[in-house]
């Protein structure tokens, strides 16, 4: 893979991503009024529309208004800036890096592009159990974020423990003390 094809599927899946999560979220803010819901399948998932002023799972929410504007308004150019650093930095054959990260800066867009249109993400996706138990609301920008940064987190695990066995043959080989002690 050519360095430019990196950068061509970041644009592919994060515009993927925007598009899915701009139209669901357009279609939610037009056909439903705030916490309206419909169940979907019952006891377990509903379609309800909620405006999340806050980030995940409401981080924030009663933070002073002006803080919080301040804060989510300038944190996402921040964070994008961030992955494509990172991206600069992947090799172009990391194919599972390029996804990950292009999930993540994806989902990061659809939601910001919420924050500056309405100061507050729209969330749809409601999962519970028989109501006792309950997820906070997401949308289609959150999963891929979550799945993105999920798969970076597996990644770096999955890297670290090959890692580890080839530190560990290093670190058992003769020392300079014990090869000079030889004969």
């Amino acid at each position: 893979m050519k360095l430019n094809e990196k950068y061509l599927i970041l644009s592919t899946i994060s515009g993927a991503i925007i598009t899915a999560d701009q139209a669901t979220k357009m279609w939610v803010h037009t056909s439903f009024q705030l916490h309206e819901s419909i169940e979907v399948v019952p006891g377990f998932f509903n379609l309800t529309y909620v405006r999340n002023f806050g980030a995940a799972f409401g981080f924030l929410a009663d933070s002073h208004p002006g803080f919080r504007e301040l804060f989510f308004l300038s944190m996402p150019p921040i964070a994008l800036l961030i992955i494509l650093a990172i991206m600069r930095g992947v090799p172009a054959a990391d194919r599972w890096s390029v996804t990950s990260l292009s999930l993540v800066f994806g989902g990061a867009i659809g939601n910001y592009i919420d924050r500056l249109r309405f100061r507050y993400v729209i969330d749809f996706l409601d999962f519970h159990i028989q109501k006792k138990y309950v997820w906070p609301a997401f949308n289609i920008a959150d999963m891929a974020i979550v799945i993105g940064v999920g798969m970076l987190l597996y990644l770096e695990l999955v890297r670290g423990k090959k890692a580890l066995p080839e530190a560990e043959k290093s670190n058992s080989g003769p020392t300079s003390d014990s090869a000079a002690d030889s004969p």
